[in-house]
């Protein structure tokens, strides 16, 4: 059993990944090249293994978090005739080894998600008492494109980190072309406690088709959260699409202080990968 500590919630995890985090915080021994038009250093920046955990999240617990986070959940796309078909497994995360705290429970149920027991069986000859049914292995098998962590991106300006984390869901035909669809988590963290409040945020997307798109918009999913020292972080996730297999996005949140003073933060550049080797996409939970 696991406790994440910084939304606070109690879930269980499934199963690791093992990502490649590219923080833009860890100095590089690389000169300081000249900045590129994204407004970011040209040096390369190496990504490093970090294991992160797939979580099922106590549904107790998201009334909650909700002004902290969405309710997580997994997205991808239905194997339907209709190109509009999303299918959504609520109350699933991803969280890196340094942000789950173990605790114990004896309860044969511990954890309030409709997936759990179908997920895994109570066994009290193990330590932790929980094994993973088949429908467990099986699930994760047929659905593994969609649920992979393969790249985290991470970047800190002024004390407020970004932290980007993209999932391929799948490729849609449309009016007699291919269109690709990613899902990306994002994390906001203020390190120093400040109270700061998101106000906009502003994204260039490249195609590799040969388009750049510029956007900009007010709040994040709704909302213009406020981060300090008592809610720290506040995360969301929110989709993409290209007619293009890849592309990458970057961009900036603008916060204002107290003062009515704003600042922009960076959102690290990161790449929009299809899984080229995976063509049909799951048509919902395989049992």
């Amino acid at each position: 059993m696991r406790l994440a500590s910084v939304f606070g919630y109690r879930g269980v995890v499934l199963f690791p990944w093992q990502a490649r985090l590219y923080d833009r915080d860890v100095a590089s021994a690389a000169p300081e090249k000249a900045e590129n038009p994204a407004g970011h250093s040209s040096k390369e920046v190496k990504g490093k293994t970090h294991t992160y955990y797939q979580v099922l999240i106590d549904a107790r617990d998201c009334p909650h978090i909700s002004q902290r986070s969405q309710t997580e959940a997994v997205t991808f796309l239905a194997n339907h005739d209709d190109s509009r078909a999303l299918y959504a497994i609520p109350g699933l995360d991803y969280v890196s080894h340094e942000d789950i705290l173990p605790y114990t429970s004896t309860d044969q149920v511990p954890i309030q998600h409709e997936l759990f027991e179908r997920f895994l069986l109570y066994d009290q000859t193990k330590a932790p008492p929980f094994v993973a049914r088949e429908t467990l292995r099986a699930w994760q098998e047929k659905n593994h494109p969609w649920l992979e962590l393969s790249d985290v991106h991470r970047e800190t300006t002024e004390n407020i980190r970004v932290t980007v984390i993209p999932f391929y869901m799948g490729m849609r035909e449309a009016q007699n072309s291919h269109v690709y669809w990613w899902r990306y988590c994002i994390r906001l963290e203020n390190l120093d406690g400040d109270v700061v409040q998101l106000r906009e945020w502003h994204w260039r997307i490249f195609s590799l088709s040969g388009t750049l798109e510029t956007v900009r918009g007010r709040g994040v999913v709704g909302r213009e959260p406020v981060l300090s020292k008592e809610q720290p972080a506040f995360q969301y996730s929110s989709h993409v699409s290209l007619q293009a297999s890849s592309g990458h996005m970057w961009g900036t949140f603008r916060f204002e202080r107290p003062d009515g003073s704003h600042f922009d933060v960076r959102i690290p550049p990161f790449s929009l990968e299809s899984n080229k080797d995976e063509k049909t996409p799951p048509s919902g939970l395989h049992w």
